[in-house]
Order: C-alpha cells, then structure tokens, then sequence
C-alpha cells in the first residue's frame, strides 16, 4: 500500500493503516517500514472488534481493507489483501467507481 498511497491523492483518496500496537509500536513501524501514510494505534481492539477484523479471543487482526466514501459510508471491503499487489487492486476498484 505504501507504493500505491501516492497514486490514491490523485483520486481524492486517504489511506490510513490501523493495528493494535501502541503508539511507540507504530512510530517505529512506520519510520522502519517509511510509510508515507497515518498508522492509528488500536491498543485495546476496540476499533478493529467493530470492524470486524478480530475475532473474540485472536490476538491479531485479519488484514482487511475498507473504502469509505466521502459521507463516511462504507462502500467496498476487501478481504483477501495479497501485499504485492493490493494497492493496484484497490486503485482499480477506485478508479472504476469515479
């Protein structure tokens, strides 16, 4: 996603990553990996059990991804995230949607 985040403005897109680490955790992620987009930290889970991707008792999330459009509703999720090839996959969806 990191590769493709840059594509998305030019769609009007904002990409965020979320994972249950705390905020150091994700700082030094984020620097390591040099994401050039927000992480948000979900130490107690609360954000990821709403969304669906932490099934009671797992200790990690299911790697997902949701578009939500402008007015704040969800409008796609995908939900079989290969890494290598995610972001053309979203920008395609994104772009056929425009």
């Amino acid at each position: 996603m990191r590769d493709a985040a840059t594509n998305f403005e030019g769609l009007g897109v904002k990409v965020f990553g979320l994972s249950l680490d705390d905020v150091r955790g994700q700082a030094a992620f984020h620097a390591a990996q040099e994401l050039n987009f927000p992480l948000l930290s979900d130490p107690d889970g609360s954000v990821a059990s709403k969304y669906g991707v932490l099934p009671a008792g797992a200790r990690f999330p299911q790697r997902k991804t949701f578009v939500i459009d402008p007015a704040g509703v969800l409008v796609h999720v995908d939900e079989k995230v290969d890494v290598t090839k995610h972001g053309a996959v979203i920008g395609e969806w994104i772009r056929g949607k425009k």
